[in-house]
């Protein structure tokens, strides 16, 4: 897993050697969005191509997409897919964590994974299914933020009776 860098130059340094171990070359353009998605975890492609073009005015909406692309087949970027929305993109890789959906603002959360290691679910298997080694299992959790569960009366916590 890439640990966190206490600094932008931190990031730089681990992104640019993992670049290079994949055998890659270490571009502005890839640096850029690694940097985008790391400062806007859970942003989609279209999230990802207005911050780095704020930077690099001159790269396309496509190129972005493609750099998104071949960093996730790196492994340095990790794509989530949730319901009802597009795809999006963060820098937590590596490890066995899922997500938490606000169903009221689509806010995205990320949640420690309770067991700790992957798959975190065992399938019970179907009569005649064809069995396969799970590898991983991902979990969205859907749910009100706070924030939305406040917003609507209906939400509200239960007041205990006295």
């Amino acid at each position: 897993m890439m640990q966190p860098a206490a600094t932008h130059e931190g990031h730089e340094a681990q992104w640019s050697a993992a670049l290079h171990a994949a055998g890659r070359r270490v571009t502005r353009q890839r640096l850029a969005v690694l940097a985008a998605i790391d400062r806007l975890p859970h942003a989609t492609a279209d999230d990802a191509a207005a911050a780095v073009r704020a930077g690099l005015p001159q790269i396309t909406v496509q190129s972005v997409y493609v750099v998104l692309a071949d960093l996730t087949d790196l492994g340095l970027l990790r794509r989530v897919e949730t319901p009802h929305s597009p795809a999006r993109y963060e820098t937590r890789v590596g490890d066995n964590h899922h997500h938490a959906v606000c169903t009221g603002c689509g806010r995205i959360e990320d949640v420690d994974c309770a067991v700790g290691h992957a798959p975190c679910l065992t399938p019970e298997w179907s009569p005649g299914a064809r069995r396969m080694t799970i590898q991983i299992a991902e979990v969205v959790y859907q749910g009100l933020c706070d924030d939305c569960r406040a917003a609507v009366p209906s939400h509200q916590p239960a007041t205990p009776q006295e």
